[in-house]
């Protein structure tokens, strides 16, 4: 079995019936980048972390500004490589182009899905569904998938949520995205629960849709002719565009990551200029460039700019020379991985590891970020589900704090679904969906830390 590029480059749209293509002013993969753009899930990056929570310096990268930058690499990088199949296969109907906006409009996606403060939000999610005392008895009433949705809980498959039916909710397939981008954008095509199966490779690590949505993907997979890995289990070959929207991502956070270190004093300039200069091929012609560039600022921001072009280089060239393998299915590592350079890459990821993800400012506000997600998820669940059991006897608190939640989070008239599962979700999606700041004045508010107006 093989993948086909005029297949795997669907303009169908999820959700939609209408004739895609024409001579318009953008094409339809330009449209897919311009509805995340106007997304309100968009722009609410602008208030998630990045690296450094809560961060009142406002150089530093939020998830909206890496969010840009790593679109920009899947541009550069996606467009190269469209030029290079084109060239091979003699694709008619295709430019270049294409392939570049593919990957930007998946790229700028690629975070949508992450919860207030990164990471560790999410461990914080799957912290309360295995742990908490009475999440964790709610999420043990589910079985398979269901349960592993939230004892596993990933970002990715939120995001996939927000794009295909949370934002625009009355359109069926949410954005309606062309099913290019959404599959582009899946990482991990897979449900939660693999029923004891064991699949080898990256694409396998992690769960990219609920249980809710894995017929949006089943769709999606169908269109753009991705090749099924079990007849029976929700798990599918990854698109060969997403191994290029998840080498953006890694090419931008790590080398972007160091500059962020620096500029905060987490690191030398001659550190930095070691780690970025090993990267390089011919590190000796940047040297020459640098020497008319007076601050030391301005002369790391050279030198990421050259790191991260060489990085594309070598992405590139990874994935046409594995290009036959990734259409048969064959080939699943990240891309880095082939990187001739591939030991000083990993050395970037492990210094950040060791002197910015470790630093005692980072740790204390995400610790405190880990027990805001934890409290509200166990508080609320609490008023949902006595709403839903008591129905017009609930308790007065509960129908009081169920004012907090937006009716699109409980239910038509506010009345919380008879379904556990369905619950839990909406509960998830409202929760994941905050800020960092918003969480944070909504635990106040609820615990009594913060007054209004007092």
């Amino acid at each position: 079995m093989t993948m086909h590029w005029n297949q795997l480059l669907s303009r169908s749209r999820l959700g939609s019936d209408l004739a895609q293509g024409g001579t318009t002013a953008r094409t339809d993969f330009q449209r897919d980048f311009d509805r995340i753009v106007f997304s309100s899930a968009f722009r609410r990056m602008q208030d998630k972390t990045q690296v450094f929570p809560l961060s009142r310096v406002d150089y530093i990268r939020t998830r909206l500004t890496h969010s840009l930058e790593a679109s920009s690499i899947g541009r550069s990088l996606g467009t190269q490589v469209g030029e290079q199949v084109i060239a091979r296969r003699g694709l008619n109907g295709f430019e270049a182009s294409d392939f570049g906006d593919i990957c930007a409009a998946a790229c700028l996606g690629h975070d949508i899905g992450n919860p207030p403060f990164g990471h560790s939000g999410e461990d914080a999610f799957r912290s309360w569904a295995n742990d908490a005392p009475y999440g964790q008895r709610r999420v043990a009433m589910l079985q398979d998938s269901e349960r592993e949705d939230f004892t596993s809980f990933e970002g990715n498959a939120q995001g996939f949520r927000i794009l295909t039916r949370l934002q625009n909710p009355d359109n069926p397939g949410g954005l309606q995205l062309t099913c290019a981008t959404l599959a582009a954008f899946t990482k991990y095509p897979r449900e939660s629960c693999l029923g004891g199966g064991r699949y080898p490779g990256v694409s396998a690590r992690k769960q990219g849709f609920f249980v809710e949505d894995r017929a949006a993907f089943e769709a999606i997979a169908a269109q753009v002719g991705l090749i099924r890995r079990d007849g029976s289990r929700a798990v599918w070959c990854r698109h060969p565009l997403a191994f290029l929207v998840e080498a953006a991502d890694d090419i931008s956070y790590r080398v972007i990551d160091i500059e962020d270190g620096f500029r905060l004093g987490y690191f030398t300039f001659d550190e930095v200029m070691g780690l970025y200069l090993d990267i390089l091929r011919e590190p000796e012609k940047p040297r020459q460039r640098m020497q008319a560039i007076r601050d030391s600022k301005g002369k790391v921001e050279f030198l990421r700019a050259k790191v991260i072009n060489e990085a594309i280089s070598q992405a590139m060239d990874c994935f046409l020379d594995n290009e036959e393998a990734i259409l048969g299915g064959r080939f699943d590592e990240p891309l880095l991985h082939q990187f001739p350079r591939r030991a000083a890459m990993d050395r970037l990821i492990e210094v950040a590891k060791e002197r910015i993800y470790q630093a005692t400012e980072v740790v204390e506000i995400q610790a405190a970020g880990f027990q805001v997600i934890g409290d509200l998820l166990e508080r609320f669940i609490q008023v949902l589900d006595d709403l839903a059991e008591q129905g017009e006897q609930a308790s007065a608190k509960s129908r009081m704090i169920s004012r907090l939640i937006p009716e699109q989070f409980i239910g038509p008239e506010r009345v919380p679904s008879p379904n556990v599962y369905t619950r839990l979700l909406r509960l998830t999606d409202f929760v994941a969906g905050m800020t960092d700041s918003y969480a944070v004045s909504l635990y106040k508010k609820l615990t009594g830390i913060s007054l209004p107006n007092a």
